[in-house]
């Protein structure tokens, strides 16, 4: 069994997220198989320049709700295989991805499949022209059943219950409009799942091929899946490998890039970029204090990645066309490459860059 360190891996994980690179195209970059997350302002339009990938026709890209309910861009083309990739594996899994409104329904004898299912055609009822999610949530209170609602305390109240109503929304062939907030949702013309997940969408494989190596544990805890689930889906080249000792396994066609030596780059991650989202947070950030300030629930800062390792935090501060980037190192960092890549984050947000601050 291939032996490799924590160095190995994170060297890799910058190669196969393409974080090194400064050019690529649609079709070449990684991450939009498995989906970016876009939680946060320009937060895709972000992972996508970072990663070489810019000036993307805008209806080229399609934003929808897939994975942990979360809002992901991805290529328009790929939008009938995404939609048969990110749906659950099983009902168990469906039940674990719609959290707590599984509980009603299973208490009224109602599949989750069948509910999402019918959820979404009544979404697709509801949603001819855009629609603005609080219209379509009070539209579909109105027409669904007593198992697919909740009483909200915070708005105080009864709505349907929300992961179901994330999750329904591709089944219904709906989209979300960019940059709208309250979110908009609107018909995708002609969408329908493809009938085999294709090989560049599948989830698991996507998981190893950006996060690898890894356990079936994390690339469950990152589908939001059961664990059985995942196993069963479990890529056949996917190989064995100890990271520091621990069993991890990738595909094989990624293991000589184990070996490649250190990928040198430097750049300032956003808060949800997909080299964030691993489920082995403590292989990226070993020590506690830190790993607790870059991943809070509230108030996310964005990580500067130096060489594969993130050696401290960053955060934006605009006032009004003028953008000022507050790096709090843990380490030594380079300044004159973060100040290029705050110049370049300027440009994607249409700002003018007043200055970047290292410390204090």
């Amino acid at each position: 069994m291939r032996q490799v360190t924590r160095a190995d891996v994170l060297a890799s994980r910058v190669r196969a997220h393409q974080l090194d690179r400064t050019a690529g195209t649609l079709a070449d970059t990684a991450v939009l198989d498995l989906g970016v997350q876009d939680t946060g302002a320009d937060a895709a339009r972000w992972a996508l320049a970072v990663r070489g990938l810019v000036d993307v026709p805008a209806g080229d890209l399609a934003l929808v709700w897939t994975l942990r309910g979360a809002p992901h861009v991805y290529r328009r083309a790929d939008l009938p295989g995404v939609a048969a990739a990110t749906a659950p594996f099983s009902e168990a899994d469906a039940a674990k991805r719609v959290f707590d409104g599984a509980r009603p329904l299973r208490a009224a004898g109602v599949p989750v499949l069948t509910a999402l299912d019918t959820m979404a055609a009544a979404m697709r009822e509801v949603v001819t022209a855009p629609t603005v999610k609080g219209e379509l949530s009070r539209q579909l209170t109105e027409r669904m059943d007593a198992p697919y609602l909740r009483h909200c305390r915070p708005c105080h109240a009864v709505h349907v219950y929300e992961q179901t109503f994330r999750l329904a929304a591709l089944r219904a062939g709906l989209e979300l409009q960019p940059d709208t907030s309250p979110p908009v949702l609107q018909p995708v013309p002609g969408l329908v799942p493809a009938a085999e997940v294709p090989a560049h969408l599948d989830v698991v494989r996507g998981y190893l091929r950006l996060h690898g190596p890894a356990t079936p544990q994390q690339v469950a805890a990152y589908l939001d899946a059961p664990v059985q689930d995942v196993r069963g889906h479990w890529p056949d080249d996917a190989v064995e490998v100890q990271v520091d000792g621990e069993r991890r396994w990738l595909l094989a066609a990624d293991v000589d890039g184990l070996g490649a030596g250190p990928a040198r780059t430097t750049r300032l991650l956003g808060p949800f970029d997909p080299y964030l989202q691993t489920r082995d947070r403590t292989l990226l950030v070993p020590d506690a204090a830190q790993a607790s300030d870059l991943w809070r629930v509230l108030g996310r800062p964005g990580a500067v990645l130096v060489d594969g390792e993130v050696a401290g935090t960053w955060r934006p501060r605009k006032a009004g066309r003028r953008l000022t980037v507050q790096v709090d190192p843990w380490r030594d960092v380079p300044v004159a490459a973060l100040e290029a890549e705050a110049e370049r984050l300027a440009a994607v947000r249409g700002t003018e860059l007043a200055g970047l601050t290292v410390g204090g």
